[in-house]
């Protein structure tokens, strides 16, 4: 289910090159664009609120990441996300750290009253954040890995806002409030990386550039990331650590094929 969906959206990606819009993190950056990059889009990163809404309005999708705020890229988040629904682009948020002070909070409850958002990525404990559940942050890492809970917290919020929600784990849950996909793609090392999360979100992106649908557009964003990291630990040596890995995970996205994902997508749904 949904395999051939992601195989049709790689397709229009490599054929399009989607520019994807980022308002995003300054501890990630470079790595969202080179993973765009490699997908087959074209990455922009504009924040400066006197040119956000004219790149919003030309762009495929815009990402909208509240990993390291400032009073001047909220600002920008805003213009650009308003923008970007009155042209009828794409907004797919990333709540990074969300729960862990009270700015986050704020800022990611504002954004979604704000801008229409089509798909929000986030782990467990984000997303319970969002949706006015108890949880336990670190930082901008979650705590809170039980995952049991996962389908019903991810429709719950997906019908609340009328959107697509992925929850990121050892097991991906996405959920438009209807329908429900699964994947068990990925490698625990992959948490050992600053920025997975972030590049797993502008993935998103990319696809969201092409597809009609947000919720298939996170399911062959997650697809993606989890198929690479799968693949960039296998290649790894008995002297290779994260930078190695790291190094793989970009290679990986850019060799994806159809077959990798026929044969290597550990993908269910409803």
């Amino acid at each position: 289910m949904y395999k051939k969906d992601i195989i049709g959206l790689l397709a229009q990606v490599k054929q399009k090159g989607p520019l994807v819009h980022h308002i995003t993190n300054y501890v990630t950056v470079n790595d969202c664009a080179n993973i765009v990059l490699a997908l087959g889009g074209s990455p922009v990163m504009a924040d400066d609120k006197n040119e956000v809404e004219e790149m919003a309005a030309v762009a495929s999708s815009l990402v909208l990441n509240i990993g390291t705020l400032t009073t001047k890229t909220i600002e920008a988040m805003i213009l650009a996300g308003r923008k970007a629904n009155e042209s009828d682009i794409p907004v797919i948020l990333d709540p990074v750290g969300i729960g862990a002070t009270r700015l986050r909070t704020k800022t990611a409850r504002e954004i979604i009253r704000e801008v229409k958002i089509s798909v929000i990525r986030g782990n467990l404990s984000e997303i319970k954040v969002l949706s006015g559940l108890a949880t336990t942050t670190k930082g901008v890492d979650s705590v809170d890995h039980d995952l049991q809970g996962g389908r019903e917290i991810a429709g719950n919020l997906a019908r609340k806002l009328n959107c697509t929600v992925a929850i990121t784990g050892a097991r991906d849950v996405i959920s438009d409030g209807k329908r429900v996909a699964f994947i068990e793609n990925g490698h625990q090392m992959m948490a050992r990386v600053t920025g997975t999360g972030c590049m797993a979100t502008s993935l998103i992106g990319v696809y969201s550039g092409v597809a009609s649908d947000p919720f298939l557009a996170a399911v062959a964003g997650l697809v993606t990331m989890g198929l690479a990291g799968e693949k960039a630990y296998r290649d790894l040596g008995a002297q290779d650590g994260v930078g190695t890995f790291r190094l793989r995970l970009f290679d990986h996205v850019y060799l994806l094929t159809a077959n990798d994902i026929i044969e290597g997508a550990k993908l269910n749904g409803e």
